[in-house]
């Protein structure tokens, strides 16, 4: 415990951040870093409890007590040897995870909880910045190899650790750099895409290798996979996303949220996304601008906010996001006990930057303008009702209530279902569970065929980014197993009690 008296003495803070006009100006991040004594002062508000639930609020299992004293004496060496014995990419959950951690915090009873995901953040890149981050390469190879498919965080988490265990390992990606929907589902003002490149350049000083433009079962026969490598990782996440069939779906301004942010993503990098139209599906013919448009955002969770922080940098005429769901509570209630995850009512950074929200909100229709294009959306507002426990159990419309809103751009971003079938999963011939996901018992990892395993959304279905972190460590230590007999890798359990030692 650094400071006895740091809870009663210093209250939460978050660092300061760029003007909202500013940063509406590109597509840079703009949450600054604290200073030495800002980030001592945050890390002393934690009261290194007796029972830390956060380690059980963060699936990763941080050690978080832990970390926070060496912050605060200064020790960052140590801190992130703790920090990196259960996590290999703090510089993401840094910086997009929603902290599940500090929902579970205790000082969260009767205070703000401790800013666990912004130390976190601050740890990493003060270790990059000291040369702390080194590559760590294995002493001796097995003489085993592995292929990974797919390059978002379960697949780069599994990489590591296998490669950690003295395999050879081969991640295949089927965009034009790896990273998945780190680098190109997810803006660059939440998460530059140098911080991506420095991890990657890491990973490859370790040993391992990448295979871009490299889309298994498209361009790459899983045949070949099979017979060349010893065991395969899925981690292709879940990328087919929720539809909404009304009338109109069809009409040229009616999109997936993440066919707009993924080529927006591109653009910012440079890059033309109709190159890859040959192994990529879902490639959108027209650039998809928000511009003097008026935008609605269907879905309210964190790729719809997206959608927003993105259609306001275009120069959108207006923004407003929908949700089916009535608006939560600000605060827990008494059916969401600490230190349970609370679904309560969620305001980021990109609604700071301007939109409308509406909750109970359906939509009925699009309307087109007789030409094929989107003009405006028919809408319909809900009733719901809510069961003795709180939570939304059924709806009505509200009579009368039926209306038209102006919408040049709709944007679906209602998640995702289940990860693609055609191509890889089908020539697999794979089994799959009732939600259309690979199935893998959550203890072995292992698919129906033995020597291909699965980890992240494409196992799970549509998840956090932490979650995928954590499966992709456990089911690399299984995949070690498979080959080895055993495994040294660190699991949740052996990671604390390194850092404790």
């Amino acid at each position: 415990m650094g400071k006895p008296t740091g809870f009663l003495e210093f209250t939460r803070k978050l660092p300061s951040k760029r003007s909202v006009e500013e940063r509406k100006g590109d597509y840079k991040e703009f949450v600054n870093l604290f200073s030495e004594k800002e980030l001592g002062q945050q890390s002393s508000r934690c009261m290194n409890c007796g029972v830390p639930f956060c380690h059980s609020g963060c699936p990763l299992g941080n050690v978080i007590p832990e970390f926070n004293d060496e912050v605060y004496d200064g020790n960052f060496k140590e801190a992130y040897d703790i920090l990196i014995s259960t996590n290999n990419f703090p510089e993401f959950t840094g910086r997009i995870c929603p902290a599940p951690c500090e929902s579970a915090c205790v000082l969260g009873i009767n205070q703000p909880a401790v800013t666990i995901e912004e130390i976190e953040r601050h740890i990493i890149e003060i270790a990059f910045e000291k040369g702390l981050v080194q590559p760590r390469k294995p002493n001796l190879r097995t003489g085993k190899k592995v292929a990974v498919i797919g390059s978002g965080p379960a697949g780069l988490a599994a990489a590591a650790q296998l490669n950690y265990a003295g395999h050879t390992v081969t991640v295949y990606e089927r965009d034009d750099k790896p990273g998945g929907l780190l680098r190109y589902g997810i803006p660059d003002f939440k998460l530059e895409k140098s911080v991506i490149d420095r991890r990657i350049a890491v990973m490859e000083e370790e040993g391992i290798t990448f295979r871009c433009h490299a889309n298994v079962g498209v361009n790459v026969h899983v045949s070949d996979l099979l017979r060349e490598y010893n065991a395969l990782v899925l981690a292709g996440g879940s990328t087919v996303p929720r539809d909404l069939p009304v009338p109109g779906r069809e009409l040229k301004g009616v999109y997936y949220a993440m066919q707009f942010l993924k080529q927006n993503n591109k653009t910012v990098a440079g890059v033309n996304p109709h190159d890859f139209a040959n192994i990529e599906s879902n490639i959108i013919a027209e650039e998809l601008r928000a511009t003097g448009k008026n935008v609605i955002v269907i879905g309210g969770g964190d790729t719809g906010s997206d959608c927003v922080g993105t259609s306001n940098r275009h120069g959108a005429k207006s923004v407003t996001q929908f949700e089916l769901m009535p608006m939560p509570s600000a605060e827990r209630t008494p059916f969401m006990p600490w230190p349970t995850y609370p679904m309560i009512l969620k305001t980021t950074s990109s609604h700071d930057e301007g939109v409308e929200r509406r909750w109970s909100i359906a939509t009925k229709e699009f309307i087109g303008d007789g030409k094929g294009n989107l003009k405006a959306l028919k809408v319909v507002d809900l009733e719901w009702k809510i069961t003795a426990d709180g939570k939304p159990a059924s709806f009505v419309e509200v009579a009368g209530s039926e209306r038209e809103m102006p919408c040049e751009l709709a944007l679906l971003a209602m998640g995702f279902v289940a990860p693609q079938k055609d191509g890889l999963l089908e020539q697999l011939d794979i089994e799959l569970d009732g939600r259309g996901n690979v199935k893998a018992s959550e203890k072995e990892y292992q698919t129906s065929i033995a020597k291909v395993f699965a980890a992240g959304d494409i196992r799970r279905g549509q998840s956090l980014v932490v979650w995928a972190i954590s499966e992709g460590r456990e089911c690399a230590r299984k995949v070690d197993e498979f080959l080895m007999g055993e495994s040294f890798l660190e699991t949740k359990d052996s990671s604390l009690l390194v850092a404790l030692h």
